[in-house]
């Protein structure tokens, strides 16, 4: 048996777990800071590191109390290098580091998009779900959107990826523009259920012969229409100003603004593209599988209408393994532990890191 804590500090969630085989959770303990980053509408970058400061060592001694193993029991530690917000993931590369050293574990530096997609390995339930090569991943969060063929571990080409916002940040973006809080997209998500899909026709951005993504027009027609329903509501109220719409809606914006049905527009022309461009890249490449990760794989019409339109088997983590978390880095530190893969000392943060192609 092989053991790997994981350490996760990319953004606004420290994070630590340990995982056996890379697939076995034994513990995930995330420490969120949403609370502290909901009054700013998104994350405040310095704020994010100052917390993790405090929190990364109870984290850490958490997950291994909840897995009840001593630090002798490990055979590496794998920590998230990148990408993310520099201060973030110094926090996560400092610790780890310091730790393996002094405990003389060998250090395994992870990509977090790659920690992301090998949360499709970890056990939940009885029944394990088996990997099958090729695979296609869709990697949707607050930082990504990208379509990722996976043809052995390790061995990734990018098809295609986002020219602006992530399919996440969109949906922050729109959230708070509806008034909804952040984050945006669960928010977004709950308020569509009571909403019509086609009360609004907003863009889809196919960038025909390509398998990239834009979200910033579709984020544009939701501001343009918002506006034009503030500018009744200035009309009626002052008739001689002209207020441009702010981050936080006055509340007589948000009762006269249809936002369920907005809210509905707007995910669907997101799931839209998503869906359509998977499908479509699996089928070119002969995918045998497709995978959903990141904080938008939570999203369940888009993995409803992903099943739906897929030939495909079509596999996604639980909610609570979508989002940020150490578990997936410990579980993608297994499959580099194994092949030899260890960090030197001088392992450093890359805030800007790619999946290495190959």
């Amino acid at each position: 048996m092989t053991r790997i804590l994981g350490v996760e500090t990319s953004c606004d969630e420290t994070a630590a777990a340990v995982v056996e085989d890379g697939r076995r959770i034994l513990s995930n303990v995330v420490a969120s800071q949403i609370d502290l980053h909901r009054q700013y509408g998104g994350v405040f970058p310095e704020m994010a590191s100052r917390q993790h400061i405090l929190s990364i060592m109870p984290v850490i001694q958490q997950a291994m109390a909840e897995a009840e193993l001593d630090w002798d029991d490990l055979d590496a530690i794998a920590v998230t290098y990148g990408p993310g917000l520099p201060g973030s993931l110094l926090v996560g590369v400092n610790t780890a580091k310091g730790l393996a050293y002094g405990r003389g574990l060998p250090l395994v530096g992870i990509n977090h998009i790659e920690g992301h997609i090998y949360a499709n390995w970890l056990i939940v339930g009885d029944s394990p779900q088996e990997i099958v090569f090729p695979s296609l991943a869709l990697v949707v969060s607050g930082g990504h959107t990208e379509l990722i063929l996976m043809t052995d571990h390790g061995q990734y080409r990018r098809l295609g990826h986002t020219l602006d916002d992530a399919a996440g940040e969109a949906f922050d973006k729109v959230g708070r523009l509806l008034g909804l809080g952040f984050p945006g997209g669960p928010a977004i998500e709950r308020a569509a259920q009571e909403g019509n899909p086609f009360a609004f026709k907003l863009p889809r951005a196919w960038l025909k012969g390509t398998y990239d993504f834009s979200f910033s027009g579709l984020k544009t027609a939701v501001l343009r229409i918002v506006q034009k329903y503030e500018d009744k509501v200035s009309s009626s109220a002052d008739s001689t100003k002209n207020r441009r719409i702010a981050v936080s809606q006055p509340p007589s914006v948000i009762r006269r603004l249809p936002v369920a049905d907005l809210a509905a527009s707007f995910q669907a022309s997101v799931i839209d593209v998503l869906v359509e461009k998977t499908a479509m890249a699996a089928e070119e490449h002969q995918a045998r599988l497709i995978m959903l990760a990141g904080g938008v794989a939570a999203n369940r019409l888009l993995r409803q209408q992903m099943a739906e339109r897929s030939t495909l088997p079509v596999l996604y983590p639980p909610p609570a393994l979508c989002t940020d978390n150490a578990a997936m880095i410990a579980g993608a530190g297994y499959f580099r532990y194994r092949v030899g893969h260890r960090s030197g000392w001088d392992l450093d943060i890359v805030s800007n890191l790619k999946l290495a192609e190959g």
